[in-house]
């Protein structure tokens, strides 16, 4: 019986211990953090803070330990929010043998260094262990109550790849592989962004048309910047880019897309992350993050640099919209760069 260590016990890590536990062919080590979920987890089967109502397999055992959860793991899952994956990695890193697999389950960017999460866990461990991520359109409710689902992990080490697919894939949840572990990374973290937008215009009781919209016109940015970066732009057509935008853009289920809705009701960012009781929405720190990186790169993101402005700069949402919508005419078509209109 193989182990798979999974660091983290919000929604999501809670929901990929129910994907590897209940095949009943692994030992199953959950890190949690929180004395209140490993007690409720230990002595009810269930994350009541996290993912309530969700039954926890019995072959998931859960820890406060590092060592106890990293002990004989042969796959280890880090589902930490990306604000926490460096210190976590940090913790964790004497634990750590060069026969794991590390792959990051984090949506998002490094603030301080606009670092994807497999760039800060390979710069912490020196590269010790062969590293990916695994990213696509998943809701951690439908992923634990056994929804079809389907995913992608992201590596250069196509060894990394199979052992994740063998392992974790069982008839309700379905792993891709694929080896551009840039526009994996980044499409999961910069559609975050776009599903906050999404939220906004339905605060703002707008319709379909807009949300539309903005779901293409997303994608057109976020795959502008996943190519400046190396990555390429079929990937944003698969899983990680088009399903997980979709997703997120539409799901009530989205974290992200809530606090748009709020937004688009009037509230405040303070207000509305603190009626968040710990949970986390990954967008609201990835945009200043994708702004600086954008720009490093020359890219052009008027979506999201008009959502870096109603973050932090208390823009009023329907006046973002506006000056997207009265920018100087583009062409949909991808132009030569002397060409104008190409943005």
């Amino acid at each position: 019986m193989s182990r798979v260590a999974i660091i983290g016990a919000g929604a999501w890590g809670t929901a990929l211990a129910v994907v590897a536990g209940r095949k009943g062919h692994h030992d199953v080590r959950l890190w949690a953090y929180e004395e209140e979920v490993r007690d409720a987890i230990s002595t009810t089967r269930e994350n009541s803070r996290f993912l309530p109502e969700q039954k926890i397999p019995g072959s998931v055992a859960v820890s406060g330990d590092f060592a106890v959860v990293l002990e004989g793991a042969q796959i280890v899952i880090c589902a930490v929010p990306s604000q926490h994956c460096r210190r976590i990695i940090q913790q964790l890193s004497q634990y750590l043998r060069t026969d794991m697999y590390l792959i990051s389950a984090a949506k998002g960017l490094e603030q301080t260094t606009l670092l994807r999460m497999t760039e800060v866990i390979s710069q912490v461990t020196g590269g010790k262990c062969a590293v990916g991520a695994i990213s696509g359109p998943t809701f951690a409710l439908e992923v634990a109550r056994g929804d079809p689902t389907a995913i992608t992990v992201a590596s250069t080490d196509k060894a990394l790849m199979l052992a994740v697919q063998d392992e974790l894939s069982d008839i309700a949840f379905r792993i891709y592989s694929n080896d551009d572990v840039v526009g994996v990374e980044l499409g999961g973290a910069l559609k975050n962004i776009i599903a906050i937008a999404a939220g906004i215009c339905d605060g703002l009781g707008l319709g379909h048309n807009s949300v539309a919209a903005l779901i293409t016109r997303g994608l057109a940015e976020i795959t502008r910047l996943v190519c400046a970066c190396g990555g390429r732009s079929e990937t944003m057509a698969g899983l990680a880019g088009l399903g997980d935008l979709v997703l997120t853009c539409t799901g009530a289920l989205s974290r992200n897309r809530s606090v748009g809705v709020e937004l688009g009701r009037g509230r405040k960012v303070p207000d509305i992350v603190a009626g968040m009781h710990g949970m986390i929405a990954e967008g609201v720190f990835t945009t200043d993050a994708a702004v600086k990186l954008s720009r490093s790169r020359g890219v052009e993101m008027p979506i999201t640099e008009q959502m870096h402005a109603i973050l932090n700069q208390g823009k009023p949402p329907r006046e973002a919209i506006q000056e997207l919508m009265t920018r100087s005419s583009k062409s949909e078509s991808r132009a030569p760069e002397n060409e104008p209109g190409t943005q």
